[in-house]
């Protein structure tokens, strides 16, 4: 009993120690900002205030740009023409290609609807498979839905099925974002080596397999069994 004790006791003397180091490195980090900001002239400071003001005033601007041509809400586009245009005058555009009978659209669109206000950085549209043959054809795609990731006016990846999202219809908000992150079509701030799946799965999350058919020149759902 006493050498438990004992042994007790030395650990929390190191790990309180530990926890005096670290905040001893944090002070000394805190007092180095303080002693310098205290040398500052008055004119530096002024400077270092005037380019913070400066870059505030400027993500503003960019906040209101973005706001102005369409970003901050999933937004379904009409026609194949209209995605030309709104593809042109934003950087980054994630496009959902669905079509109404699709239970798995519906899935993807909740995501994207989050995702949209909080990346407005991008542009989140959806457009009817059905309605715009021509694109679906120039950007073979054949399953629904599809993602297709465009930035600079390149359609640069596409997320097909939920195949990437750990294949189940119960993937979360944050592995889309973290796939979209992967694409590098939204600013992702979290780690892209680790997908968010991946730690589902350690605590035995079942995975519906999809399937992985693929029949050629037909657009087919990948919730379906009958296509």
């Amino acid at each position: 009993k006493m050498a438990a004790d004992t042994s007790v006791d030395l650990l929390q003397k190191v790990l309180e120690n530990e926890i005096l180091q670290s905040t001893k490195v944090v002070e000394e980090h805190l007092d180095a900002e303080i002693q310098k900001l205290d040398q500052m002239d008055e004119d530096e400071l002024e400077r270092l205030k005037q380019r913070r003001l400066e870059a505030l005033r400027k993500s503003q601007q960019q906040k209101q740009e973005w706001l102005s041509k369409g970003h901050g809400e999933y937004r379904e586009i009409p026609s194949e023409r209209d995605f030309f245009q709104e593809v042109k005058e934003s950087k980054n555009v994630v496009c959902h290609f669905y079509r109404d009978t699709t239970f798995r659209c519906q899935i993807m669109d909740r995501h994207l609807t989050v995702l949209a206000k909080k990346h407005i950085e991008t542009k989140f549209l959806k457009l009817n498979a059905e309605k715009s043959p021509f694109l679906c054809e120039r950007l073979r795609i054949k399953v629904i839905p599809t993602l297709a990731l465009i930035k600079d006016g390149k359609t640069q990846d596409y997320v097909v099925g939920f195949t990437d999202l750990g294949n189940t219809d119960d993937f979360t908000t944050e592995t889309l974002e973290w796939r979209l992150g992967c694409a590098d079509v939204i600013n992702y701030s979290g780690n892209l080596m680790e997908p968010p799946f991946q730690s589902q799965k350690k605590y035995g999350t079942s995975f519906t397999k999809l399937d992985k058919k693929t029949i050629r020149g037909k657009i087919y759902d990948s919730d379906s069994d009958d296509d």
